[in-house]
């Protein structure tokens, strides 16, 4: 029967009480503001019970992250503008409950929320729309979508024009020459100023033009010497530069023989369009770009500690990235392709997914990076092209039509991923899937030797994540999952092991079908 009635209020008594969970009870009633004063509270796990009331409000401490689980009760009330007094340290599931009205915009500071399946109205705020997966509001069916963030300025500018429309057809009429000429000085003055005392403010780049944006770039990176230069592509090359402010970002340049090229010049737009529109945390922010007759690029927010391929190809790097980072690389990976792939209209390939392409901050948060051959898929159309991607990582089925579908996606995902796990292209480990002696690879022995053999619970996920890319691999598209059910099997992998981590194999995966068993 579990626990029924109220949460007991003799608990409150236990002020160095760190966790409390009594999930999948009984419990009734609403739950008690007391939890306020429990400042040693860590995890508070009341899930799969009958609470109803409101959500209070938590003191957690600074150096501490706060998880709290209210999901599957019965919480009708309004969400509070306010949930914990350092919402940065604090995750909080308020899924499946009857929480209605409109989403606050200060819950996008939190560390993590989910308000998925309620009865949320209104728009969503920005704030929380760019700082969480989609899918923590899925089963809201009354939200209208991402906010308007125009709005005011436009009723303002109406209101304007309404008040004084009559005093500036008269300014107008009898001063225009001697404003126009006037503005004029003072604007040409204002720029002049601006290349002295600004000197470079690149994230105002979109409102310059381009002989401005490309004098402040010279400054910065000394006529892109080669002593900013971190990296060389086939068509470019990324320098380090560091404003005045002391902010630094990433230039991708193209290279002086690219600038006639019609189709890198379409593929420097399609970057630029791509990334000006979409919002995720695991994808690189683009601050701006130029285009000059002496050159032309991209102004990115750096990646400190680089690519996952110098990562996995460097030693000490590669210790580093123990099995629960990447994990969390590839959880990342997962989300930003299900964004792109389930939460864009319409939605947009990548194309590209590729280690080279997967980035790193200074916390080892993986990004997704590199949109120039990424492509929108049109229903109304064939969706044919020019194969492109990197080769080792494009989907075999575009050897044979040129139809580029998610599915591409969904096969580099699978072949970064496993390049994840072993530390290295699993070119080898592919081409062996069509034979019979699968059955004698043990996973342990494809593991990326810089890391000790996983403890029990990242074996678990290694498992999973292992199962999941090989299902990605299938030959067959149709065959492999969509990133929506990747993104969904990953959310579930507390699964335990049932056969001994040292005796899984890789033929024994391959049948699984993406589930542990």
């Amino acid at each position: 029967m579990g626990i029924i009635g109220d949460i007991p209020s003799s608990i409150f008594n236990l002020t160095n009480l760190e966790e409390f969970d009594v999930s999948q009870n009984q419990l009734i009633g609403g739950i008690p503001i007391k939890f306020e004063y429990l400042y040693s509270l860590s995890l508070l796990n009341v899930s799969q019970n009958k609470l109803s009331g409101i959500v209070p409000y938590f003191r957690n401490r600074f150096n501490d992250n706060f998880h709290v689980d209210f999901s599957h009760n019965k919480i009708n009330r309004l969400l509070p503008s306010g949930i914990c007094t350092f919402p940065s340290k604090c995750s909080i599931d308020l899924s499946y409950n009857n929480i209605s009205g409109n989403i606050p915009r200060e819950l996008g500071e939190l560390l993590y929320i989910n308000l998925s399946y309620n009865h949320l109205s209104g728009y969503v705020p920005s704030e929380v729309y760019s700082s969480f997966p989609h899918d923590i509001l899925n089963g809201n069916k009354e939200l209208l979508g991402l906010e308007k963030i125009y709005d005011s300025s436009k009723d303002s500018k109406s209101l304007l024009k309404i008040i004084i429309p009559l005093t500036i057809f008269v300014v107008i009429i009898f001063v225009g020459g001697f404003i126009w000429f006037h503005s004029f000085k003072k604007n040409k003055k204002f720029i002049i100023e601006t290349r002295e005392t600004k000197n470079g403010d690149l994230f105002s780049i979109w409102n310059y033009d381009g002989k401005i944006a490309y004098e402040n770039i010279i400054e910065a990176t000394e006529d892109f010497d080669i002593k900013y230069c971190i990296g060389t592509g086939s068509y470019g090359s990324v320098y380090r530069a560091q404003l005045p402010s002391g902010k630094i970002v990433a230039l991708k340049k193209l290279h002086r023989r690219e600038y006639g090229n019609t189709s890198f010049a379409k593929s420097f737009h399609n970057e630029v369009k791509m990334l000006s529109e979409i919002r995720h945390r695991n994808i690189i922010k683009l601050h701006g770009f130029c285009i000059h007759n002496q050159c032309m690029f991209l102004i990115y927010e750096y990646m400190e500690r680089g690519s996952l391929f110098y990562v996995l190809n460097n030693d000490d790097e590669a210790k580093e990235l123990d099995w629960g980072k990447r994990v969390n690389v590839i959880k990342g990976i997962a989300n930003a392709l299900f964004y792109m792939h389930h939460d864009c209209v319409p939605p947009i390939i990548h194309r590209d997914i590729t280690s080279s392409n997967i980035l790193f901050n200074s916390k080892m948060e993986a990004f997704l990076s590199d949109f120039g051959t990424a492509k929108i898929i049109d229903p109304d159309t064939s969706n044919q092209t020019l194969l492109v991607g990197t080769y080792g990582y494009v989907a075999p089925e575009l050897a044979y039509t040129l139809a580029v579908t998610e599915k591409c996606d969904v096969y580099s995902f699978g072949v970064v991923t496993m390049e994840t796990i072993m530390g290295k292209h699993p070119g080898d480990l592919i081409s062996s899937f069509s034979k019979a002696n699968t059955e004698s690879i043990l996973l342990k022995d494809v593991l990326d030797p810089h890391v000790q053999l996983p403890s029990q619970k990242d074996a678990r996920d290694v498992t999973l994540l292992v199962t999941i890319a090989l299902a990605c691999l299938n030959p067959s598209p149709k065959s492999r999952p969509t990133m929506q059910q990747v993104s969904q099997k990953l959310l579930s992998s507390d699964l335990p092991l049932t056969t001994p981590f040292n005796d899984i194999s890789i033929q024994h995966l391959l049948n699984q079908d993406m589930q542990i068993i």
